[in-house]
């Protein structure tokens, strides 16, 4: 689930926020062979752009469309939540889980993101919560009124303390803080890395006999020597 909020175009996270999550999501979903993924994005409102699928091809081009600006602004984390719980809830996976990644504070959306994180759990779904922004201040660029750029450092907002308790109150989830892209590929990987489930798998092969050529080729070897004895070869005492 992706904040694409217009602060997700900040620049402290290179080329800028939102960029920088689709590459590594993207390098994540590529690791992850077996699994069905989707993909939820939110900003003042949210909708599903992939549902849960195993065509990895069908979700990474989907994610490379992903663009803030194109649906009511503002960050509604519990509606964001919400809608890939509806996508996650009937899965028969062992192991189900929802990635959120935001760079706001919630102040949108139906759905309050405490009471979406409880019904997670109540689905068995472990949420991972990650802050997207530096510490501090960030680069934002603002289009001037002659079509240039101009930037001006904005305060980086994020309720550190809700994305925690969202988290945590799913079983066994984390809430994580990247300041860089460095520090979101990191957290990546111990995702992937504790999110592994064993299945049993069972292999048939198919196997095809090869020998009745060479059985074929020895039977007529033989009938061949047997008449050769008998017409060619005999011996006389």
């Amino acid at each position: 689930a992706m904040d694409v909020s217009g602060s997700m175009l900040a620049e402290d996270f290179k080329p800028n926020r939102l960029e920088a999550a689709k590459k590594v999501a993207e390098d994540f979903i590529k690791g992850r062979n077996s699994d069905r993924i989707g993909l939820v994005e939110f900003a003042g409102e949210a909708f599903t752009q992939t549902p849960l699928t195993i065509d990895h091809n069908v979700l990474l081009s989907q994610l490379s469309k992903v663009k803030s600006g194109v649906i009511e602004e503002g960050t509604a984390l519990g509606d964001g939540l919400a809608t890939a719980i509806n996508r996650v809830k009937d899965s028969k996976a062992q192991s189900k889980v929802i990635i959120l990644l935001t760079d706001g504070v919630n102040n949108q959306g139906s759905v309050d993101p405490k009471s979406a994180a409880e019904i997670a759990a109540l689905y068995g779904i472990r949420l991972y919560t990650i802050g997207l922004g530096t510490r501090g201040m960030a680069p934002y660029p603002f289009r001037t009124p002659f079509g240039g750029v101009q930037y001006q450092n904005v305060p980086v907002e994020i309720d550190e303390a809700l994305m925690t308790e969202m988290a945590e109150s799913t079983n066994g989830g984390q809430y994580f803080r990247a300041t860089n892209k460095k520090s979101l590929e990191n957290i990546f990987s111990e995702i992937d890395k504790m999110e592994k489930t064993k299945i049993d798998v069972t292999q048939y092969n198919q196997t095809k006999d090869e020998y009745l050529i060479f059985l074929i080729i020895g039977l007529m070897s033989l009938g061949l020597e047997i008449i050769l004895g008998l017409l060619y070869f005999r011996s006389t005492p």
